[in-house]
């Protein structure tokens, strides 16, 4: 999971546009059918989430099975663009502290109740209200304040500072709009049934270890302005199941059992290639690459010196290249190249140069090698334990252990189960621990990367896992907040990517895709902002 660190390894979302892989086309292709109605769409994912409810989980598994059901305020399209959704305009104060929003009329949740100003007040409050314990929504807005209902269809939002990421943050899943009746009920009762005012809807929710079916919302009218269609979806149905093992998710597609599967691994994903009558569909994931995050603070890691020789001195490419089969990139940077703002004068400092390495090993004072070849210092082995607790990592992690070993750095991987791993990240028990995380934008770097994201026992699970605490990047963070435009915000964070990078705070290691494969009859497959694919805009051609 993103926030609670507890997958890595593709567990990111977002993307920056809808094209898709070789192997496969968004659209019908040339000589197409026409898009049609009607069928059922069967497709398999490879994790389900612990939560449904957008506004708890931060997890891409509960962002693809809740898109089909809700809405946000605002829609982004695979490009970064804002456009009207639920509210039909808005206005922002001169101070940038106050937004005001104009909704669309006639809209309706699925439990037949209406969408109006109020339901976007008790949705915002919702995220927010510390018993709700948000892991993800509730950073997105940390700014808001209040709101309040002028009028049926129109909300004012108060901020309690600017944010130039306010707009981007309500157009995600985790911020769509749910019905307000369903707020007021247990958390728990919201981790299995969201209704919300989106294209389908499910009145059975999600089954652990099994699933969740949509049935098309035949009112629906309210579509995004940017987006491919209005009006109702097209498939009658989506019946989703939880397919956790990559062969057999494959299997199940090339025997004709489902119509389309999430998630291939790189075996998968060159199988498939040379499989008649599929295609394959993938969109890059913008936002912080799958990485090593190092703790900053404390243990050998917290000298800036140990953390850019480990940079220089593994070839992180190489050991990509041939654990994923080249399906993957190699990544240079905080952020990967497909997110808008990412700075690509910063990918020279993460070349492979273990001369480099061993001189910045021996500045730190790490001159000595034990029996094993391991540098020490006073007596002591340079070990840095490494935890993590998705076992999908563990080949990877081994390929980086046999690395560092030829620097003379000892890599512990600790396999650890889900309590044991979030206690040690809260304390900040650790020196190397891994994920990824997605985001449509550079401000991803304020979650990442902002000293009141580190998280202790007191703050609770939270997203600044290099435990990064650097003056200069807080000032520059706040600059960003308060950018009056996208260049200005831009520039920026361009700044923060150049700083983290020179105290590399992170070890980037590969840029994830997002897939989607499907028999050919699967039409016009595309990707929202955030990398899941869309499901209400397929149509099956057969």
């Amino acid at each position: 999971m993103l926030v609670l660190a507890l997958a890595a390894a593709g567990c990111s979302s977002g993307a920056d546009g809808p094209g898709p892989a070789a192997g496969g086309a968004a659209g019908g292709g040339a000589g197409a059918a026409s898009p049609r109605s009607g069928g059922t769409l069967r497709l398999a994912v490879e994790k389900e989430p612990e939560c449904l409810d957008p506004h708890q989980s931060p997890t891409e598994s509960a962002r693809l099975l809740t898109r089909p059901l809700v809405d946000s305020l605002v829609y982004q399209d695979p490009h970064g663009g804002l456009h009207p959704w639920l509210a039909r305009e808005w206005t922002v104060s001169e101070d940038r502290l106050t937004y005001t929003f104009r909704l669309r009329e006639g809209v309706t949740f699925a439990d037949g109740s209406t969408f109006d100003a109020a339901a976007v007040v008790a949705n915002l409050d919702h995220v927010v209200d510390p018993k709700t314990k948000s892991l993800l929504a509730g950073s997105l807005i940390a700014a808001y304040e209040s709101a309040k209902a002028v009028d049926p269809l129109t909300v004012e939002v108060r901020l309690k500072r600017p944010d130039s990421g306010f707009l981007s943050a309500l157009a995600q899943p985790n911020l769509g709009m749910e019905s307000p009746a369903t707020l007021k009920g247990p958390a728990s009762k919201l981790c299995a049934v969201v209704v919300g005012t989106g294209p389908f809807r499910s009145d059975g929710g999600f089954t652990p270890q099994k699933g969740i079916d949509y049935v098309r919302n035949p009112a629906y009218a309210w579509a995004p302005e940017g987006a491919d269609r209005g009006g109702p979806a097209l498939l009658d149905r989506i019946e989703v199941t939880v397919v956790p093992d990559n062969s057999a998710r494959l299997g199940a597609l090339t025997s004709g059992q489902v119509d389309a599967v999430t998630g291939l691994a790189p075996a998968g994903i060159g199988t498939l290639k040379n499989t008649p009558g599929f295609a394959l569909h993938t969109t890059p994931f913008p936002g912080a690459n799958y990485s090593y995050w190092p703790n900053t603070a404390k243990g050998p890691l917290s000298d800036v010196n140990v953390r850019k020789a480990l940079r220089a001195g593994i070839d992180w490419r190489r050991i990509v290249k041939n654990v994923y089969l080249g399906v993957y990139d190699g990544a240079a940077g905080p952020l990967s190249a497909s997110t808008p703002g990412y700075d690509s004068s910063v990918a020279a400092a993460y070349s492979y140069d273990p001369g480099e390495a061993n001189r910045l090993l021996d500045q730190a004072g790490w001159t000595q090698r034990d029996a094993q070849g391991y540098r020490t210092k006073d007596g002591t082995r340079l070990t840095l334990r490494h935890m993590w607790s998705d076992p999908s990592v563990g080949n990877l992690a081994v390929q980086i252990q046999a690395a560092a070993k030829q620097i003379g750095v000892e890599l512990v991987e600790e396999n650890l189960d889900g309590g044991t791993f979030v206690n040690r990240l809260l304390e900040g028990d650790y020196e190397l621990i891994d994920t990824s995380f997605s985001s449509p934008g550079p401000d991803v770097l304020r979650v990442l990367f902002g000293a009141d994201n580190i998280p202790t026992p007191k703050r609770g699970i939270s997203n600044n896992m290099a435990r990064y605490d650097n003056p200069e990047v807080e000032a520059a963070l706040k600059r960003a907040l308060g950018a009056r435009d996208q260049a200005e915000q831009f520039g920026v964070y361009a700044e923060v990517q150049r700083r983290i990078t020179e105290d590399a705070a992170v070890l980037p290691i590969y840029s994830p895709l997002s897939t989607l494969a499907a028999r050919e009859g699967v039409r016009d497959v595309r990707f929202n902002v955030d990398g899941t694919p869309d499901l209400s805009g397929i149509w099956l051609a057969s």
